[in-house]
């Protein structure tokens, strides 16, 4: 879905932002754009700023074999794996994760969340805005509102996506929704682990010609002033006039590029995170965070399509090939953030849009489990958030949720209080009055 604007007499400035954009170095087969993925930056005074690292496991990853293992059921639903202690006293893991056995004392596990969907697309859009799919004014993502709520200065994009996660039938996960373009994800399709990667929208932040961009800068401000005389009475012309500007500053932003940047780090860092696209992406991660961008999300693992957890056949052939790259991965990210000092003020997430069905199937590639929203579980830890907990509990089939039941718009809702975000803050769009999340309870017992 394009993200509706504010206004309705006219699209005309929007347009001009929009080509002018790509004039100011805009790529569109990256589909980056300056002022469309600019916020600005305040954050709520007195109180300490957290940050977002969200791995998506895209496609639905099997709770019953990493998460909430079920020993005791049946063959065709406890899978070939076995529960193994971690170091919380009383909390199992599987025992194909060793590392994030190692360091569950740095992040809770939900175990009764549920979605109202098993639809891909439908289930991506739910687990990151929090509200369901609606083909005509979307909900916006969380990192979305975070950079309307908590304007940042930082000449760096606040909010970044790591992997094209867009089903072609339903709007882009996570993005700006009925706020906009403007608070779309910087979108940063390629590996990151390839040994050519690099963002061109920074390009001209070394060897600039400064007497270039000023010209532009000189010819913006001019139509800016004429356009304005046009629409004065537009408050979202004024409002992009700001994010223009940024746009021209973070062309020259020596940081911004720098943040993306992996051969700064040490080549015994990148070993620990793991040399593949998830590893390096973890790792951009946690560099981006340091540079401050405030939300970034990651696709937690990308081989056949984009919804790599999507096993409806050859279940442990792929768990057996992914589970590794996760669990060194995720590990070495809560570990490096910690040594760093930041996990105190960076969330991180490890979530699907829902989960597998406890049974498995007899596909005839090879054993599967289908899409369950059902139940699933998640993980979260760092940002303030109470660490070794299990919140909740499935049945013993993994079925269903039998104690402490977790919704999708409630697990929003707490990183929603996590940050400090208003989720009944009002926005007016084509005569209709929209909250930033419409339903959803905080989980108390995570602070």
């Amino acid at each position: 879905m394009t993200p509706l604007v504010l206004t309705s007499p006219t699209n005309d400035r929007r347009e001009f932002f929009r080509t002018g954009a790509l004039t100011l170095g805009a790529i569109p087969s990256m589909g980056l754009s300056l002022p469309g993925v600019l916020a600005s930056e305040a954050g709520g005074r007195g109180r300490k700023q957290i940050n977002v690292i969200f791995m998506f496991l895209q496609g639905g990853a099997s709770h019953i074999d990493m998460y909430d293992m079920k020993p005791n059921s049946p063959a065709e639903i406890r899978g070939k794996y076995n529960p193994a202690s971690t170091n919380i006293a009383g909390v199992q893991l599987s025992d194909q994760l060793p590392k994030l056995l190692a360091c569950a004392d740095k992040f809770s596990m939900i175990r009764s969340m549920h979605s109202y969907t098993s639809k891909h697309g439908e289930g991506d859009v739910h687990i990151m805005s929090g509200s369901p799919v609606d083909k005509i004014l979307q909900s916006p993502g969380i990192g979305a509102v975070l950079s309307m709520q908590q304007r940042q200065q930082a000449p760096i994009p606040p909010f970044v996506h790591m992997g094209d996660m867009k089903h072609p039938a339903y709007s882009a996960p996570g993005f700006g929704g009925f706020l906009g373009h403007t608070y779309n994800p910087f979108l940063i399709k390629q590996n990151p682990n390839s040994p050519n990667f690099s963002v061109r929208a920074f390009d001209t932040a070394e060897g600039l010609n400064t007497d270039r961009l000023t010209g532009r800068k000189h010819l913006l401000r001019s139509l800016d002033r004429y356009q304005a005389r046009q629409q004065r009475q537009l408050d979202f012309a004024r409002t992009h006039d700001t994010f223009t500007q940024r746009a021209l500053d973070l062309s020259t932003s020596r940081k911004a590029k720098q943040a993306f940047d992996l051969s700064r780090e040490p080549a015994g860092i990148r070993d620990a995170y793991g040399r593949n696209r998830v590893g390096q992406g973890m790792l951009m991660a946690r560099r981006l965070i340091e540079a401050g961008v405030r939300f970034v999300t990651i696709q937690g693992y990308v081989d056949t399509g984009i919804y790599a957890w999507d096993h409806h056949w050859g279940i442990f052939p792929h768990l057996d090939r992914q589970l590794p790259i996760y669990d060194n991965s995720f590990s070495a990210l809560l570990n490096d953030l910690d040594d760093r000092g930041l996990l105190d003020t960076t969330l991180v997430i490890s979530a699907g849009e829902f989960g597998r069905t406890p049974k498995i199937n007899t596909n005839k590639r090879g054993p599967g489990r289908d899409h369950w929203g059902g139940c699933f579980s998640l993980t979260i830890g760092g940002g303030g958030v109470r660490t070794g907990q299990v919140i909740g509990a499935s049945d013993r089939y993994g079925a269903v949720p039998q104690e402490r039941p977790v919704s999708v718009a409630d697990f929003v809702a707490t990183v929603y209080h996590a940050l400090g975000l208003d989720p009944n803050a009002q926005f007016v769009t084509q005569g209709r009055t929209m909250k930033m999340l419409p339903e959803g309870s905080t989980v108390n017992e995570l602070f």
